[in-house]
């Protein structure tokens, strides 16, 4: 299991030496951030902060190149994990001034700027989340071809000729493969062309939407009809273990994270692994065995 800090840029109580301190104590195996600054609490956010603002977030990133090269145990410092997205129009309008906190136009020169970091984009920056949103985000690609701040995404690559850019698939998926599967499927495939399938990591953010087996299935399952793979240019996914969705699965996040192949192997004979395979023998039924002691008096 890989852990996170949180990264607060502009608190006033000197966030860098908050950032350096936890690092020590804490040693994490990436950092997070949140553009908009309290996304709980967006009422309260008073230090929303963009990832390419030189004075403020190069010094940051310095940290990260530094230690990433610094302590080969933990390779994943050179991943910058930013929320982004999650911003529905209805957001935006009780939360006006923190819009352009939550789009990705940001993420292209603090890449180009900084090779040796990845910027791995939570959500996508999907902005389509809550009540009829997910219809109205279709509504949007049918209209303009395109989903907003999602495909502005997929776009980086070719726009600032990077390759260290990254979407990952939280709530994303989850929203629209359950309520708009064709939208599901022009994402996929949006993300997949601009950023490549090698640059696209599972998250599911299980939290607030439960256990993700049904969302794994419905990966598993998902295909990009051929009229869209035709009318957009875009890749057949392809089988349900096929390179495009295992990469997604894990593969991909274990390149960013430095885990070797060995350590890969060991997953499929650790105890979780044994503990699946008397549950996949076993038939998953219950037993009715009692274990520990019996009072038989």
């Amino acid at each position: 299991m890989f852990s996170h800090a949180i990264f607060t840029p502009g608190r006033p109580d000197n966030w860098l030496a908050k950032v350096e301190e936890e690092d020590a104590r804490l040693k994490p195996d990436a950092w997070k951030g949140y553009t908009i600054g309290d996304n709980t609490n967006k009422h309260l956010s008073k230090h929303p902060w963009r990832l390419d603002d030189e004075k403020l977030m190069y010094p940051f990133y310095e940290r990260l190149v530094k230690w990433s090269k610094q302590y080969p145990d933990r390779p994943g410092l050179k991943n910058v994990c930013v929320h982004k997205g999650l911003f529905a129009p209805s957001v935006e309008r009780q939360f006006p001034h923190l819009v352009g906190y939550c789009n990705v136009n940001d993420v292209g020169k603090a890449a180009k700027d900084w090779p040796d970091l990845n910027f791995i984009i939570y959500h996508s920056a999907y902005r389509w989340v809550g009540g009829v949103q997910p219809a109205e985000g279709r509504a949007q690609w049918e209209r303009t071809g395109r989903v907003e701040w999602t495909n502005d995404l997929a776009d980086i690559p070719a726009q600032y000729g990077v390759k260290n850019v990254y979407g990952d698939l939280g709530q994303i998926f989850a929203w629209t493969s359950a309520a708009e599967p064709r939208l599901a499927a022009f994402i996929m495939g949006s993300l997949v062309k601009g950023l490549g399938a090698d640059h696209v990591v599972w998250g599911t953010d299980s939290l607030w939407t439960g256990a993700p087996q049904w969302q794994i299935e419905a990966l598993r399952r998902l295909e990009i009809p051929e009229d869209m793979q035709k009318k957009y240019g875009f890749a057949p996914l392809g089988a349900a273990n096929g390179p495009v969705k295992n990469g997604i699965f894990g593969l991909n996040s274990a390149k960013i994270y430095n885990y070797t192949p060995k350590q890969q192997a060991a997953v499929l004979t650790d105890r979780l692994a044994r503990c699946k395979e008397t549950y996949d023998r076993e038939g998953g039924d219950r037993t009715n065995l009692v274990y520990g002691y019996i009072n038989k008096g």
